[in-house]
Parts: structure tokens; sequence; C-alpha cells
């Protein structure tokens, strides 16, 4: 079963991936935040810097692109198998409001004809490159992916990831496994599950309850504890090892954003998803919020790394298998 780092916009970009894929080996795949094609057929220079090969050199990627348009699709698709891209992802899951208003993302899933009209599209025009799909169960109800799933099922889709949430549910609650049972046993594409997942034993969880899944995607837990895929592979890294991977990341921002002005930002959302896999690291959250400080910064987030040991994981894995 392979291990995947989700797309995580504001997050994950190729500094990030980069810097994270060598002081933490073993990810399988990572995906872009998604990229968006219009009819202009150029890809904004922000995000080209996602993408450019020399900006990704030995990191697996795969770009992920948000989109209703068949035509839009094809062409970033093209695009991209021309850089040496061999697989492209399609964003039906975000559900984000602003996303889904415009009927992209998890708004692909309120129309069904319009969601086969797309795929008709992609797949009529026989892609360079392979073509996976993310998604969620619905808008409102689990009871809506049946449906969604016969739509995908009349498709070459080369993966299914599934968040097994509905749009309205966004990240809030849980996450409803026997919905994901059902659509893992009915899928004709391979299966790839996505969501709350946040410890080692959470993946082994999952694989023990679903023995055919092809392979685990993870996203702020696996920004929470950049390790986490380590652990699985039984590789845990020593606390200099994460304090180096937190120096080279603040200064790669610092050298992107032109200095530590911009930079802050950045790394204020990466520790705000960190602090919690310390103990005692939810203390700091408000401290966090109100730093303006370059220097603060370093001086907080050097506090938690020099003195707070890692958070405990959960005794049982909320994907245990009920008895």
């Amino acid at each position: 079963m392979e291990l995947y780092f989700a797309p995580m916009e504001g997050l994950t970009d190729y500094i990030y991936r980069r810097i994270h894929r060598r002081f933490f080996p073993g990810v399988d795949r990572y995906f872009t935040p998604f990229l968006s094609p219009t009819q202009n057929h150029i890809f904004p220079p922000r995000e080209l810097k996602q993408v450019l090969p020399e900006n990704n050199r030995d990191v697996p990627l795969t770009p992920q692109l948000l989109t209703k348009n068949a035509a839009d699709f094809l062409w970033a698709a093209s695009a991209l198998a021309d850089m040496g891209y061999e697989e492209v992802n399609l964003n039906a899951g975000c559900p984000s409001g602003t996303v889904t208003a415009k009927g992209k993302g998890a708004g692909l899933l309120a129309d069904r004809d319009a969601l086969r009209r797309l795929l008709d599209g992609i797949f009529s025009a026989a892609p360079p490159v392979r073509v996976s799909v993310k998604t969620r169960l619905g808008i409102r109800d689990p009871e809506e992916f049946g449906p969604i799933l016969d739509i995908y099922n009349d498709y070459p889709v080369s993966q299914l990831i599934i968040h097994p949430r509905t749009k309205a549910e966004m990240y809030g609650g849980g996450v409803h496994l026997d919905a994901f049972a059902k659509a893992l046993a009915a899928s004709r594409a391979l299966v790839c599950y996505n969501g709350d997942v946040r410890a080692p034993a959470d993946i082994r969880a999952l694989a023990a309850r679903s023995p055919d899944l092809d392979a685990v995607m993870i996203g702020r837990g696996l920004v929470a504890d950049p390790a986490l895929v380590c652990r699985v592979h039984g590789n845990a890294p020593d606390r200099e090892t994460l304090r180096r991977f937190h120096e080279e990341l603040c200064g790669a921002y610092c050298e992107a954003f032109g200095g530590p002005g911009s930079a802050i930002h950045r790394m204020k959302a990466v520790w705000t998803l960190m602090l919690p896999s310390f103990q005692g690291g939810e203390a700091y959250a408000k401290q966090l919020g109100k730093t303006r400080k370059w220097s603060d910064l370093l001086a907080l987030t050097g506090k938690v790394l020099d003195e707070l040991p890692p958070a405990e994981p959960p005794a049982v894995s909320p994907f245990e298998r009920e008895h």
C-alpha cells in the first residue's frame, strides 16, 4: 500500500515538498495544490512554479487540476505531459464555497449530468496522461455516492481518491467508513483513502480494515508530524532532524518571499498544524497567532523544539474495526 502527501493550498508548495522529501523520505507520491486552467491556456507564473520539473527534482509528483471544462483540462494535461508528467488528478473534492459555487471541486457532484459530460469530454479525447480523481461522497448525504460512483466506473479513471465526507460536512465530524467500504468494493478503479489520518496506527488500522486498499493519502496529519511516514516504515528520525527541517524551511521561504516579513505568514500556517503534535503545544497557539516579528517566531518555535516532547498518539485508532 502506497502513502501519499495530500495537496494543501498555502502549505505544500514546491519549496515545502522538496525540503520534506530530503529530510523525511518515504512518501510515495506528492500532489500539488490545485492548478486552475482557464480558456487562456497559460499557466500563471505562480502556478507554473509549482510544476516546473527543475523545482521538483527527485519528488514523485502528480499535478492536480481544478476545472469543470474538458477543453481546459485537456490543454493542461497535454502541457504537463510535455513536462514529463504521466498522471494528472481531477479535483472533485474541494468543499470551499468559493470553489463549489462555480461548479468546480466538490461542486461537480451537484450536477451528475455535468460531471458525466466533463468526463466524456476528457476521456473521449484520449488524454496523454493517466487521469485520477479526488472526490467526496456528495453534497449533503453519503448515499449520493452510489450514482456518482456509477459515473466514475464508466471511465478509465486510474485511481479514485475518496475523502469519505460530503461537501456540506467540510472537515468536521467523523468520516463515513461504511460508505467508504461500499465504495471500495464497488469501484472499478484503484482506490485511495483520504481523511483524518494522524498516526501510524491509523494507517495500520486502515490496511487491516481494507486489505484491497491501494493507497492512503495524508494531509494535515503529515504537516503536523512531518516524520509520520518515516514512523510507519520504522525509521523515526531524531529531534535534531526536525530542527534542521524547520531551519531549512525558514531559510527557503525567506529567500523565496524576499525576507521574513512575508515568510512569517507561511511558517505560522505550518506551525498552527504542528503545535498539537507536541505535548502542551496547544498552549502556544494563542501566542503563535499574535506573533508579528520573525525573531519572536523563531524564539517560540525554538522553545517548542527544545523543550516539549512529542504528543502521545491515541491508545486506539478511530479506524480500528469494531468488534
